[in-house]
């Protein structure tokens, strides 16, 4: 496989989402057109105040997560994709400052026939417990209940995702809009275990998991779960990997399948933190979702984003890209490649949040900084990598 084919589009899925954002172009930005979610006005109309509902999930890692549980008999893996379905929108709207109630709900779509009620059990329990675990951070969560369709003809296994609804001061909004020239960025690692976490996490998130499970696991699956994937999507495409779920990752105590569902890492404890000192030096925060290392060029004013000091990429990115033989500029562009979490700030309040990190036994460093860009009307990023330099684009 090579990246002149532009396997990631072939499989169904953009990385730029253009023709969605296409689609929304003429549509309202909301009440801070930079900030990383849309703010609109308050629920209660109050003039101070503004609101923040936000939908995400956890994609097709939900399909690999039924396969692995096929696979192994291992119903608890289904925990993390309701973590991956949460932490994609708190982290989210976390970026955006707001630190009060937070009003979840879920909603899963499922085959019935292969989905069954036990499995059900386990996401609905799961939901409920890493609220309460959110809560035990200092971010006050409350579930509100959710939506479970039986929808065999258009979910081939199972969907699982989230909506988040929140409220919070205009004063207190960080809109990424604010990032400038002379900012530093701060990373934080998705990589490792945290203070908060049960195990090691491989740090690959909830973004890129079509790519990663046709590009890792092997052909036998094409056969043995062919309702994991689009059958009108060339063969060759479709688990073209080495590797089976249970295979171990070298250096690591996990299997291929565990890293692959590692569950996406909150930074619910730090964010908190950070914002509770440090808010009024804080320029903008980045979620490297969708877009992976290039998130910010959707941010920011005429900036370019030079990330010099990035850390060295996880083992699992490694594999992916070993094995799907994927450029490695393709790879920066849809995965973190080690790190979320992005603060845009001052040198000196970027040491406190390493600092804040540490604590929390979560790495961090500055990995770059933003000068101006030569024009008013694009964003530019430059990737000083392990691998090679590379530029991105794009028109603001």
């Amino acid at each position: 496989m090579t990246d002149d084919r532009d396997i990631y589009s072939q499989l169904g899925v953009s990385s730029k989402k253009t023709e969605v954002h296409k689609a929304i172009k003429s549509l309202d930005k909301g009440l801070f057109p930079g900030a990383f979610c849309k703010i609109v006005k308050d629920i209660e109309d109050r003039s101070s105040h503004c609101s923040i509902f936000h939908s995400d999930g956890a994609g097709t890692k939900s399909s690999l997560a039924y396969m692995y549980f096929k696979e192994t008999n291992d119903i608890d893996i289904f925990r993390n994709i309701v973590r991956d379905a949460i932490v994609m929108n708190i982290d989210d709207v976390l970026c955006v400052g707001a630190t009060g109630n937070f009003f979840i709900s879920n909603n899963i779509g499922r085959n019935a026939k292969l989905i069954p009620g036990d499995i059900i059990s386990v996401i609905i329990d799961e939901y409920d417990k890493f609220c309460k675990k959110l809560t035990s951070f200092g971010l006050n969560t409350i579930l509100c209940g959710g939506e479970t369709a039986d929808v065999g003809d258009i979910v081939r296994t199972i969907l699982v995702d989230a909506s988040v609804f929140t409220t919070m001061r205009r004063d207190m909004v960080i809109n990424a809009e604010n990032i400038s020239k002379g900012d530093v960025i701060v990373g934080l690692a998705s990589f490792g275990q945290a203070s908060y976490e049960e195990e090691y996490n491989s740090g690959i998130g909830s973004n890129g998991l079509t790519l990663a499970r046709h590009g890792v696991l092997n052909h036998e699956y094409y056969h043995k779960f062919p309702e994991c994937y689009d059958h009108d999507i060339d063969e060759k495409l479709l688990f073209f990997g080495t590797y089976k779920l249970t295979d171990s990752l070298r250096n690591l105590n996990q299997t291929i399948g565990k890293a692959l569902l590692s569950p996406t890492r909150t930074y619910t404890p730090i964010v908190l933190e950070v914002l509770n000192f440090y808010r009024d030096s804080i320029h903008g925060i980045i979620h490297n979702t969708g877009g992976g290392q290039t998130k910010a060029l959707n941010f920011g004013r005429s900036i370019k984003y030079i990330k010099n000091n990035l850390f060295k990429i996880p083992k699992i990115f490694e594999v992916i890209q070993k094995s799907s033989e994927i450029s490695w500029k393709e790879m920066y562009h849809v995965f973190n490649m080690g790190n979320r979490i992005e603060f845009f700030t001052d040198e000196e309040t970027a040491s406190e949040i390493v600092k804040i990190a540490k604590k929390y036994q979560v790495k961090a460093k500055i990995i770059g900084f933003c000068e101006k860009a030569p024009s008013k009307s694009v964003n530019q990023l430059q990737i000083n990598s392990e691998f090679g330099s590379f530029n991105y684009y794009t028109h603001i």
